[in-house]
């Protein structure tokens, strides 16, 4: 029988016909119409924990060490400076947010949070405060007017369309 879910009350009705003796097993399962095994799943259930049904006790596994205010506080660490390695990041969350992980776990939520090592060293490459002053400064002194832009992808006469961007 393919998996459905079992009402609770279905459940409770066939451990109370069979706890006073009303139908025979047999019978239960017929009238109730579940299989002979999730039965006695049911009635195992019923004897260790005095419920038809099992709770979930929360999420699976190991609790995180980080919140998402924590990850948010280490994604703008790493956008303000790029080139920290992650004891220097270790360091920052374990000075200013009061939280001692350890180095693989900042790998990992950086990992999670979408930022991979590439995407890193494109940041730190493409970052120069003081060529970027000089290009803001260069740039001021034109109209929004006066601006065109071209896209510089790689297309000839061969190249009918793009494969991404």
């Amino acid at each position: 029988m393919p998996y459905r879910k079992i009402s609770r009350d279905l459940k409770l009705a066939a451990v109370n016909l069979f706890e006073h003796n009303l139908l025979t097993i047999r019978q239960i399962v017929d009238c109730v119409g579940f299989s002979e095994r999730t039965f006695w799943r049911i009635m195992k259930l019923w004897r260790e924990t005095g419920d038809v049904v099992r709770h979930n006790t929360g999420l699976p596994g190991q609790p995180r060490s980080l919140h998402f205010e924590d990850v948010s506080y280490l994604l703008r660490l790493v956008n303000h400076r790029p080139d920290w390695f992650l004891d220097e990041l270790l360091g920052m969350l374990e000075s200013n947010r009061f939280i001692s992980v350890h180095f693989t776990t900042i790998y990992r939520e950086l990992a999670h949070a979408g930022m991979s090592l590439k995407k890193l060293k494109k940041i730190a490459k493409e970052r120069n405060e003081s060529r970027r002053a000089d290009f803001i400064r260069r740039m001021a002194q034109y109209e929004p007017e006066e601006l065109g832009f071209l896209d510089e992808t790689s297309k000839d006469e061969r190249t009918l369309g793009r494969r991404s961007g």
